[in-house]
């Protein structure tokens, strides 16, 4: 069909009441009315579905549009419907339909009524559908969010894969049009092939959204605390929390209401009345926030989401792309938020594990892009559009400066001789590892594989010893994105030197790196990256005097300074100035015991310095608890009164001894006793408990791995942080 512009506006004006295309749309419809297989590949907000729309209201016949979600298709039918006289112009087909509903939406597609029938895949393999739509006159076939088809893609699902079979079942020369939001290479590759148009033209618009602005904050003990503080920030601005558990989302939706925040959870596993409810309370502004699973937002259209938080790290980049898409769409301010500690990864990788081995590859792989993402130091965006195949320049680019990296950027060292180094380490192992054996080599670290290849026996095996291995995967990373080195398609995560990679080697230059932020949980230098990230920065001079006052309290006491306040507490009172005990309790580590015990004196010490020096304290955040947690403190603290055993007390609410002892150390840490000698009777002799109280007595901190450096590994890490709980409990308690 030959077009003229004026038509094709003309049509966009009618239908739509529009005056100009957005973007690539208008090449897009112009290739779907030549009756041409199309793949186009979309941010969210790129206005995606009018490519399909548009031409299928113009032509004869009915298009057919696979799309995943159910509540997604009736979005789109009700937004047809709305532009057209026609209430037939478009319709659902699925299993949600009665057989009245089935004949009259047969009865208007035979009557050349309607224009767009929307269907899931599943409803494609009824025999009585696909005979129907073979007998009447379909413009073409387009697929929505694509990415489905790849197990690649970060929402893979299988029943995607039968499509290019139905097609053909439908009619000859159909023409297919597949669309998607997030697409790397890979993904791309993967869906041309599997819905059978290698032919197909395929138009790919910027992933870039320069009105987002990227943060990454280390997840602390005071998660909720955090959150609320961000929320309040941003108040009456209309905002997503995402979680990865249902469990979560309903208890931080709880926390939120309890501390005045107007919001509701939206997960799957509520039913199908209840989701809409919320979800509609959401788009209606009748309130500010949802707290969700991912299950929430697949063609949600709410333009004005102020803010995205992500409560946990998610699987993928493209995950994250596509809800993080989900802020800003009218253009306006979009700030994302992400949490992140690497013991999430590893509960990540834990729910893997059973999985078939290919699978476990692939979502590991995914994963390590994801820590990739959190843990460096370059530019945020233009890492992620790098991912996405795409340059960004970070100085002069569109939103070149709206990341937390841009903003604070960390000093950058000349890193030539170590890349090199590393190209000629690639190149010397014939580019048959991922980046975890590269590093090994470079370090000279054997494993199995690098055992089997034999690379330990050649002459630059260890030749970075000298630098650790969190340096080298922060410069692999840079490296990759400099496009120096890149990561082969098919075989996903093995690296290969790059000719741009073989002209350095020839004639090196300059290559400037910045070092990894490192997250780690043990670490007291979390609570100041925390605070300078939200824009607030321990008082120095401060922290100084409560590190002065609390070594001459544990002097008096005859106990070492952790016993007294733990680093991170005195971060945090030089973050927020308690001048009050109420206050004192709400500091990161602080309990009503620990406050009673030793607070005077420090808040006394911070109350003549906000004095003295007219400091302007933050407001006030004191976060109040559901009872919901507090009710499982008071369930272990009775329990072990009791001396009931510890597997017992945990899988009685079903938790692994290992978050049974962390629950343990926050009630300890808090300021509250808890005797558990009778375990530790079960479990350690006399001499080893003397020895280990000797070391706690003598340590300048209380952390474990410093504890199982100096014991060479002789104890198990629980062994080490159960008897740090009865110290605690009988030292500072």
């Amino acid at each position: 069909m030959a077009l003229n512009e004026i038509d094709l506006h003309a049509a966009l004006k009618k239908y739509f009441g529009f005056t100009q295309f957005k973007g690539l749309q208008k090449d897009v419809i112009t290739n779907i009315l030549q009756g041409k297989n199309t793949f186009v590949i979309m941010p969210t907000g790129g206005g995606k579905s009018l490519c399909y729309q548009l031409p299928a209201l113009m032509q004869e016949g009915t298009a057919i549009i696979v799309s995943p979600l159910i509540a997604l298709m009736k979005n789109q039918v009700d937004a047809i419907r709305g532009v057209s006289s026609d209430h037939g112009v478009a319709h659902v087909l699925n299993s949600s339909l009665t057989k009245t509903e089935v004949r009259q939406v047969k009865m208007d597609i035979s009557g050349g009524v309607t224009k767009l029938l929307y269907v899931a895949p599943e409803s494609l393999t009824k025999e009585e559908y696909v005979d129907f739509l073979h007998s009447v006159p379909i413009s073409f076939m387009a697929v929505d969010e694509a990415h489905c088809i790849s197990e690649w893609g970060h929402d893979f699902r299988p029943e995607y894969r039968n499509l290019k079979s139905i097609a053909n079942r439908l009619g000859e020369g159909i023409p297919i049009i597949g669309l998607t939001a997030t697409a790397t290479p890979k993904v791309q590759e993967d869906v041309i092939k599997n819905l059978g148009i290698t032919g197909a033209t395929v138009f790919k618009a910027s992933f870039n959204r320069p009105n987002l602005y990227y943060e990454v904050r280390p997840k602390t003990q005071n998660i909720e605390a955090d959150i609320i503080r961000f929320v309040k920030q941003n108040s009456g601005k209309s905002g997503i929390i995402y979680c990865l558990s249902r469990k979560k989302v309903e208890a931080l939706a709880q926390v939120l209401q309890v501390n005045g925040v107007s919001a509701v959870p939206y997960h799957a596993g509520f039913d199908g009345k209840t989701r809409s409810r919320y979800q509609d309370m959401f788009l209606m502004e009748e309130v500010d926030v949802v707290v969700a699973t991912i299950a929430f937002g697949m063609g949600i259209d709410k333009p004005d989401v102020r803010f995205v938080i992500h409560h946990d790290i998610p699987k993928s980049i493209e995950s994250y792309y596509q809800e993080t898409g989900r802020a800003g769409r009218d253009g306006g301010e979009g700030h994302c938020l992400a949490f992140y500690s690497y013991k999430d990864i590893e509960k990540l990788e834990k729910f893997m594990s059973g999985k078939p081995v290919a699978e476990q590859e692939i979502g590991n792989a995914l994963l390590q892009e994801v820590v990739a993402y959190a843990e460096t130091s370059m530019s945020r965006r233009k890492f992620m559009l790098h991912y996405f195949g795409e340059d960004f320049d970070e100085v002069n680019g569109e939103g070149a400066d709206m990341d937390d990296n841009t903003r604070n950027p960390k000093e950058k060292q000349e890193a030539k001789d170590d890349v090199l180094k590393l190209i000629r380490v690639v190149q010397g192992t014939h580019e048959k590892f991922k980046s975890k054996e590269v590093v090994k080599t470079l370090v000279g670290k054997v494993n199995a594989i690098i055992a089997s290849h034999k690379t330990d026996e050649k002459d630059f095996f260890g030749v970075g010893s000298g630098k650790d291995k969190g340096y080298w995967m922060a410069l692999i990373r840079q490296v990759l994105v400099a496009g120096l080195l890149k990561k082969e398609i098919e075989q996903y995560g093995i690296l290969h030197v790059t000719k741009k990679g073989e002209a350095f080697l020839k004639k090196p230059t300059s290559f400037m790196m910045t070092m990894d932020h490192v997250y780690n949980q043990e670490n007291d230098d979390a609570i100041v990256s925390a605070a300078k990230s939200s824009g607030g920065v321990a008082d120095e001079t401060l922290l100084r005097f409560l590190k002065d006052l609390r070594k001459s309290e544990a002097k008096k006491l005859s106990v070492p300074p952790y016993v007294v306040f733990q680093d991170p507490s005195l971060q945090d009172m030089a973050l927020k100035y308690p001048i009050t005990m109420d206050e004192l309790v709400n500091i990161h580590g602080v309990g009503d015991g620990k406050a009673k015990k030793y607070g005077k004196p420090f808040i006394k010490l911070i109350a003549d310095y906000v004095e003295e020096n007219d400091i302007v304290r933050p407001d006030d955040l004191v976060v109040k608890s559901t009872g919901a947690n507090s009710g499982l403190k008071l369930y272990i603290i009775q329990n072990v009164d009791r001396k009931l055993p510890l597997d017992d007390i945990a899988a009685s609410k079903g938790l692994s001894l290992t978050e049974l002892i962390q629950e343990m150390e926050q009630i300890v840490f808090s300021g509250t006793k808890l005797n558990v000698d009778y375990w530790i009777d079960e479990i350690l002799d006399e001499d080893q408990q003397e020895e280990i109280h000797d070391y706690f007595l003598e340590a300048t901190n209380d952390h474990i791995e410093e504890a199982q450096k100096e014991f060479e590994g002789d104890y198990e890490d629980e062994e080490l942080r159960l008897y740090r709980i009865k110290f605690i409990s009988e030292v500072a308690n």
